[in-house]
């Protein structure tokens, strides 16, 4: 009787361990289902500019050339290979910092990733030719390069630091929250002790040089000119120009100075979006970045310091702003014109297969996705606060609180470089927020781990 109770027991094991593992190996498979269901990989009005860096050999503001050439090595398999290295390298972070807490089983890591997937932007921007899935898995792996190291093989920490190092090289926002973690670390560092090891912060600050040095490599591989990616000056302009003081700038001192932009300052878009992105206007007119970057970068630094006030002021809301804007779906439209002419001009062989997908058909209804989404992404930065707060209040600083407190300061400098220098887009918090999510899962399934191994019943 015995026996036959504990071989029916172990057939169930056997079973729920056997779907838990079809259950993890479907997972990269629903980290790109709206890619799939799209029949074609999701676009964004940004994605043309990445992708034409290949052809056309000269650097544009805001458009990696080291994501260009990523898109371009997938280009042949209509990028499907792109959208497979995001999945795996997603699954694989997941994985990797679900084993260093401890929590390995498949079960585990199939329940966490089925939650993110249903309930967060993941699967959108997995799916997505754009830089944002390399934001949120960056910050998860620095933190597993630097306080981990111990926990992972050599293959892993090189692989770890190679990834990093690339996804900062993807985008200068990332590359800046990546750095302005490294440096918090640093600070931290004489107060945390063994829960920051040398070794590991000696790796993820090299991660910052790395993807520098990767970035300026493919900047002159492809221009012949050893220069950072440009556009910060017309960005940083655009979030003023929005906030008002541009104009208050421009009616104070055009008097004086001989400005392109004077003749036009009670004309001004009343957003970034449409002064620097918009098909007709002053921008066009005055030359765009070519013609107005100087200028742009001009009036920027003179009116940071005409009016500190205003400036700091500006900067507070627009974070504030930046943290509460998550919705997912924002510039995934039918309505991409820049990006399918690039495909159009480059890639004709992929216009019919991007012509038929439910995108450039309007059949995406992002309205009710953030449904869900949103308060998710809010509660679960309200749950993140309370449980760093608890940790902290309590002085206990384990490996959760140090994952959390990482996760907090990510957000934090994410909406504080989006927000104070390009404004304030969903797209930016949507990108970020769900490793939010992670941790507090994390914390939800250690709890119930350590309460069941406390359990004298068990």
């Amino acid at each position: 009787m015995e026996r036959s109770i504990n071989t029916q027991a172990l057939v169930a094991r056997t079973r729920q361990s056997l779907t838990s593992r079809i259950a993890v190996a479907i997972l990269p498979l629903l980290l790109i289902a709206p890619a799939l269901w799209n029949e074609y990989p999701l676009l964004q009005f940004d994605t043309g500019g990445y992708l034409a860096r290949w052809y056309e050999g000269y650097l544009v503001p805001s458009r990696s050339t080291v994501f260009g050439l990523y898109l371009h090595f997938g280009q042949n398999t209509h990028f499907w290979i792109n959208l497979c290295i995001q999945a795996i390298a997603t699954l694989w972070i997941l994985q990797l910092t679900l084993r260093v807490f401890g929590l390995t089983r498949p079960f585990r890591l199939a329940l966490i990733g089925l939650i993110l997937i249903a309930t967060t932007a993941l699967p959108w921007i997995a799916s997505m030719l754009l830089t944002d899935i390399f934001a949120g898995l960056s910050v998860l792996s620095l933190f597993l390069l630097v306080a981990h190291g111990d926990n992972t093989s050599t293959l892993e920490k090189w692989l770890l630091f190679g990834f990093t190092a690339f996804a900062g090289a993807t985008h200068s926002a990332t590359l800046g929250v990546l750095l302005g973690l490294c440096c918090v670390a640093w600070l931290l560092r004489p107060f945390l002790g063994a829960r920051l090891p040398f070794a590991g912060l000696i790796a993820g600050s090299l991660t910052i040089v790395a993807g520098a040095a990767m970035l300026l490599t493919a900047n002159f591989a492809l221009s012949g000119k050893w220069a950072w990616t440009p556009g910060g000056a017309g960005v940083t302009f655009g979030r003023m120009l929005q906030d008002g003081i541009v104009t208050r700038y421009l009616n104070d001192n055009c008097p004086q100075l001989k400005l392109k932009l004077c003749p036009y300052r009670n004309q001004l878009p009343p957003t970034a979006d449409d002064f620097l992105w918009g098909n007709d206007g002053i921008f066009n007119k005055l030359g765009r970045f070519e013609g107005m970057d100087q200028e742009m970068g001009y009036i920027a630094a003179h009116a940071l310091t005409a009016y500190p006030l205003w400036q700091a002021q500006a900067a507070a809301v627009a974070t504030a702003q930046q943290l509460v804007q998550v919705a997912t779906g924002e510039g995934t439209t039918g309505w991409i014109p820049h990006t399918y002419g690039i495909i159009e001009r480059y890639l004709p062989a992929q216009v019919p297969a991007m012509r038929a997908a439910h995108q450039q058909k309007w059949d995406i209804n992002f309205a009710a996705v953030n449904w869900v989404h949103v308060p998710v992404a809010l509660g679960s930065m309200l749950l993140l606060v309370g449980l760093l707060g608890h940790a902290l209040w309590q002085r206990r600083l384990d490996d959760l609180t140090l994952l959390a407190g990482t996760a907090a300061g990510a957000l934090l400098g994410n909406a504080m470089i989006c927000g104070i220098i390009s404004g304030p887009h969903d797209r930016y918090g949507a990108r970020m927020v769900w490793i939010a999510t992670f941790v507090v899962l994390i914390a939800a399934t250690r709890y119930f781990v350590d309460r069941d191994s406390a359990d004298p019943a068990d």
